[in-house]
Protein backbone atom coordinates (compact mmCIF):
# COMPACT_ATOMS: atom_id res chain seq x y z
CA UNK A 1 0.00 0.00 0.00
CA UNK A 2 1.43 3.48 -1.37
CA UNK A 3 1.17 6.87 0.78
CA UNK A 4 -1.62 7.93 -1.39
CA UNK A 5 -3.53 4.40 -0.51
CA UNK A 6 -2.81 5.10 3.36
CA UNK A 7 -3.85 8.24 3.40
CA UNK A 8 -7.16 7.15 1.10
CA UNK A 9 -7.57 4.03 4.25
CA UNK A 10 -6.87 7.09 6.78
CA UNK A 11 -10.31 9.10 5.39
CA UNK A 12 -12.10 6.26 5.00
CA UNK A 13 -11.77 5.05 8.61
CA UNK A 14 -12.31 8.18 9.67
CA UNK A 15 -15.88 8.14 7.85
CA UNK A 16 -16.68 4.91 9.19
CA UNK A 17 -16.11 6.29 12.52
CA UNK A 18 -18.02 9.50 12.24
CA UNK A 19 -20.93 7.47 10.91
CA UNK A 20 -20.43 5.05 13.60
CA UNK A 21 -20.87 7.68 16.07
CA UNK A 22 -23.99 9.26 14.03
CA UNK A 23 -25.90 6.19 14.34
CA UNK A 24 -25.89 5.57 17.50
CA UNK A 25 -26.45 8.98 18.67
CA UNK A 26 -29.61 9.33 15.56
CA UNK A 27 -30.79 5.93 16.79
CA UNK A 28 -31.11 7.12 20.63
CA UNK A 29 -32.35 10.41 19.43
CA UNK A 30 -34.97 8.50 17.33
CA UNK A 31 -36.22 6.13 19.81
CA UNK A 32 -36.25 9.04 22.84
CA UNK A 33 -38.51 11.41 20.97
CA UNK A 34 -40.64 9.06 19.33
CA UNK A 35 -41.42 7.93 23.39
CA UNK A 36 -41.32 10.87 24.92
CA UNK A 37 -42.65 13.40 22.03
CA UNK A 38 -43.95 11.64 19.22
CA UNK A 39 -41.24 13.41 17.40
CA UNK A 40 -38.80 11.55 14.30
CA UNK A 41 -35.66 13.39 14.38
CA UNK A 42 -35.89 14.88 11.08
CA UNK A 43 -39.14 16.68 12.20
CA UNK A 44 -37.55 17.74 15.49
CA UNK A 45 -35.11 19.21 13.60
CA UNK A 46 -37.90 20.94 11.36
CA UNK A 47 -39.36 22.68 14.47
CA UNK A 48 -35.64 23.39 15.73
CA UNK A 49 -34.32 25.10 12.93
CA UNK A 50 -37.61 27.24 12.56
CA UNK A 51 -37.08 27.76 16.07
CA UNK A 52 -33.89 29.53 15.28
CA UNK A 53 -35.04 31.96 12.93
CA UNK A 54 -36.06 35.90 12.87
CA UNK A 55 -39.59 35.85 12.44
CA UNK A 56 -39.99 32.16 13.21
CA UNK A 57 -39.86 31.31 9.49
CA UNK A 58 -37.59 29.95 6.65
CA UNK A 59 -38.44 29.11 2.93
CA UNK A 60 -38.86 25.30 1.83
CA UNK A 61 -35.21 24.89 0.12
CA UNK A 62 -34.02 26.18 3.82
CA UNK A 63 -35.65 23.99 5.43
CA UNK A 64 -34.27 20.99 2.96
CA UNK A 65 -30.43 22.26 3.68
CA UNK A 66 -31.40 22.21 7.15
CA UNK A 67 -32.93 18.67 7.35
CA UNK A 68 -30.35 16.93 4.13
CA UNK A 69 -33.96 15.85 2.76
CA UNK A 70 -34.50 16.58 -1.36
CA UNK A 71 -37.12 19.28 -1.99
CA UNK A 72 -40.16 17.09 -2.19
CA UNK A 73 -39.50 14.73 0.61
CA UNK A 74 -39.43 18.31 2.51
CA UNK A 75 -42.90 18.90 1.34
CA UNK A 76 -43.98 15.41 2.22
CA UNK A 77 -42.55 16.52 5.69
CA UNK A 78 -43.82 20.05 5.85
CA UNK A 79 -47.61 18.60 4.93
CA UNK A 80 -47.66 15.92 8.13
CA UNK A 81 -46.05 18.62 10.15
CA UNK A 82 -48.81 20.70 9.00
CA UNK A 83 -51.60 18.51 9.03
CA UNK A 84 -50.54 17.57 12.91
CA UNK A 85 -51.16 21.59 13.61
CA UNK A 86 -47.55 22.10 14.34
CA UNK A 87 -46.56 24.36 11.13
CA UNK A 88 -48.05 26.34 8.86
CA UNK A 89 -47.20 28.13 5.20
CA UNK A 90 -47.41 31.67 3.71
CA UNK A 91 -46.80 33.31 0.88
CA UNK A 92 -43.89 35.61 0.59
CA UNK A 93 -45.68 39.54 0.62
CA UNK A 94 -42.18 40.68 -2.04
CA UNK A 95 -42.41 37.03 -3.79
CA UNK A 96 -45.21 35.03 -4.20
CA UNK A 97 -43.85 32.15 -5.92
CA UNK A 98 -42.20 31.93 -2.66
CA UNK A 99 -43.63 30.37 0.52
CA UNK A 100 -42.47 30.56 4.26
CA UNK A 101 -43.17 27.70 6.75
CA UNK A 102 -43.95 28.92 10.19
CA UNK A 103 -43.71 27.30 13.36
CA UNK A 104 -47.61 27.37 15.23
CA UNK A 105 -48.07 28.18 18.65
CA UNK A 106 -48.71 23.99 19.23
CA UNK A 107 -45.61 23.60 17.34
CA UNK A 108 -43.58 26.44 19.67
CA UNK A 109 -44.98 23.96 22.36
CA UNK A 110 -44.04 20.57 21.42
CA UNK A 111 -40.44 21.75 20.62
CA UNK A 112 -40.50 23.27 24.10
CA UNK A 113 -41.51 19.72 25.72
CA UNK A 114 -39.03 17.71 23.15
CA UNK A 115 -35.79 19.58 23.51
CA UNK A 116 -34.82 18.68 27.39
CA UNK A 117 -35.91 14.75 25.67
CA UNK A 118 -33.27 15.59 23.02
CA UNK A 119 -30.99 17.08 25.16
CA UNK A 120 -30.62 14.49 27.28
CA UNK A 121 -30.72 11.64 24.92
CA UNK A 122 -27.82 13.39 23.39
CA UNK A 123 -25.84 13.96 26.05
CA UNK A 124 -26.13 10.39 27.46
CA UNK A 125 -25.21 9.12 24.09
CA UNK A 126 -21.96 10.61 23.44
CA UNK A 127 -21.15 9.58 27.12
CA UNK A 128 -21.47 6.19 26.06
CA UNK A 129 -19.82 6.71 23.14
CA UNK A 130 -16.83 8.74 25.12
CA UNK A 131 -16.36 4.98 26.50
CA UNK A 132 -15.83 3.44 22.91
CA UNK A 133 -11.99 3.71 22.49
CA UNK A 134 -12.58 4.22 18.83
CA UNK A 135 -15.47 6.75 19.20
CA UNK A 136 -13.78 9.27 22.12
CA UNK A 137 -11.43 10.94 20.18
CA UNK A 138 -14.14 12.25 17.70
CA UNK A 139 -16.51 13.33 21.07
CA UNK A 140 -13.63 14.88 22.28
CA UNK A 141 -13.38 17.55 19.07
CA UNK A 142 -17.35 18.24 19.07
CA UNK A 143 -17.12 21.23 21.45
CA UNK A 144 -13.91 22.57 19.86
CA UNK A 145 -16.11 22.29 16.31
CA UNK A 146 -19.02 24.53 18.21
CA UNK A 147 -16.31 27.19 19.35
CA UNK A 148 -14.69 27.47 16.11
CA UNK A 149 -18.13 28.21 14.45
Amino acid sequence: MGIKDDAVEVRAQGWRTLAALHGLIEAELERSLQAHAQLSVVEYTVLDALSRQDGWHMRMQQLARATALSASATTRLVNRLEDRGLLTRILCADDRRGIYTELTANGIKLLEEARPVHDAALERTLAEAQEVPELAPLVDVLPRLHASV
